[in-house]
C-alpha cells in the first residue's frame, strides 16, 4: 500500500511535544517530509533530532518572526504543500488553578443538590487585557500569519495544497472560565471557512480539527475536573494524542480531496453536530 503522504512537505506549529509531535511523527510515517516549529528551542530540537527533520524557533503570534522562518523554508526545501497550524496555548501556564478547580466543583455540588448557587465563575470579569491579547496572539494572530505566509509558498507549486488549523470543541461549544480561549478557536473556525472558500481555485484546502479532552500537557491541570468531563463524555474517556494525528493524516491526504472548510471533531461524543 503506498504511504498516504509520500513526497509531501508538511510544517507542524507547536510540534515541540503533545499533539504537534504526534501529527509530524504520523506524517513522517506517511512518507512526509516533516518540518518542525516551538518556541522551546530545546524542546524542538531534541524532537527534531529524534525525527531526523528541520526544526525552526518561532514564536507564531510574531507577524515578522513568522515571515523570516517562510523565508529560511524557502531557503532550505523550496516548497510547502501541507501547513498544520497547531501551535497554542490554555491560558493558565505556570498558574496555580486548583482553587479555579474547586469553586467549579462546589458550583456542580450545590446544583445538583439543589442548594442556592453561592458559587461563581467570574473568570472573564477577571481577565486581563493582557491574558486576552496573548491568547489571540497566538492562536488567532498565529494562524493567520502562518497560513498567509504558507499560501505564498503554496500558490506557486503545482502540486495541491493543505492548510489544517487546530481549533477546540470550545471553539464550538463554549466553555464557562475559558471566554478567551473559546473566542480564539472559534475565530479559528470561522477563518478556516472563509479561507477555503477564497483559495479553492488555487486548488488549496482549508479544513480545521476540533479535538475533545485529550491527554496531553495543556489537559494535565484539570484536577478533579478531569474525571468528570470523562463521565460527561459517551464514551467515558479522554482522548490519546494519536487520535487527533490520524485524523490529521485523513484530512492532508488525498483521501479527503473533496472535503474543504470542514471541521473534523475527534472528540469521543462529548459534543456532537451537523
Amino acid at each position: 500500500m503506498p504511504l498516504r503522504l509520500e513526497g509531501k512537505v508538511a510544517l507542524i506549529t507547536g510540534a515541540g511535544r503533545g499533539i504537534g509531535l504526534a501529527i509530524a511523527s504520523r506524517f513522517q510515517q506517511e512518507g512526509a517530509t516533516v518540518l518542525l516549529n516551538d518556541l522551546n528551542v530545546d524542546g524542538v530540537s531534541v524532537q527534531a533530532q529524534a525525527l531526523d527533520a528541520r526544526y525552526y524557533a518561532c514564536d507564531v503570534g510574531d507577524s515578522a518572526a513568522v515571515d523570516s522562518m517562510f523565508a529560511a523554508i524557502r531557503a532550505d526545501v523550496g516548497r510547502l504543500d501541507i501547513l498544520v497550524n497547531n501551535a497554542g496555548i490554555n491560558g493558565s501556564e505556570g498558574e496555580d488553578v486548583s482553587a479555579r478547580h474547586e469553586k467549579s466543583m462546589r458550583q456542580m455540588e450545590q446544583i445538583q443538590n439543589g442548594q442556592p448557587i453561592t458559587e461563581h465563575n467570574d473568570t472573564t470579569i477577571e481577565l486581563s487585557d493582557d491574558k486576552w491579547r496573548r491568547m489571540m496572539r497566538v492562536h488567532l494572530d498565529g494562524t493567520f500569519y502562518c497560513s498567509r505566509a504558507a499560501l505564498k509558498l503554496m500558490r506557486k507549486g503545482a502540486a495541491p495544497g493543505v492548510i489544517l488549523n487546530l481549533g477546540s470543541i470550545m471553539g464550538t461549544a463554549g466553555g464557562a472560565g475559558a471566554s478567551h480561549y473559546c473566542a480564539a478557536k472559534a475565530g479559528i473556525l470561522g477563518f478556516t471557512r472563509a479561507l477555503a472558500r477564497e483559495v479553492a481555485t488555487r486548488n488549496i484546502r482549508v479544513n480545521a480539527i476540533a479535538p475533545g479532552w485529550i491527554e496531553t500537557d495543556m489537559t494535565s491541570n484539570l484536577g478533579p475536573l478531569a474525571p468528570v468531563l470523562a463521565a460527561q463524555t459517551p464514551m467515558l474517556r479522554f482522548g490519546d494524542v494519536d487520535d487527533i494525528a490520524h485524523a490529521a493524516v485523513y484530512l492532508a491526504s488525498d483521501e479527503a480531496k473533496f472535503v474543504t472548510g470542514q471541521v473534523l471533531s475527534p472528540n469521543g461524543g462529548w459534543h456532537m453536530s451537523q
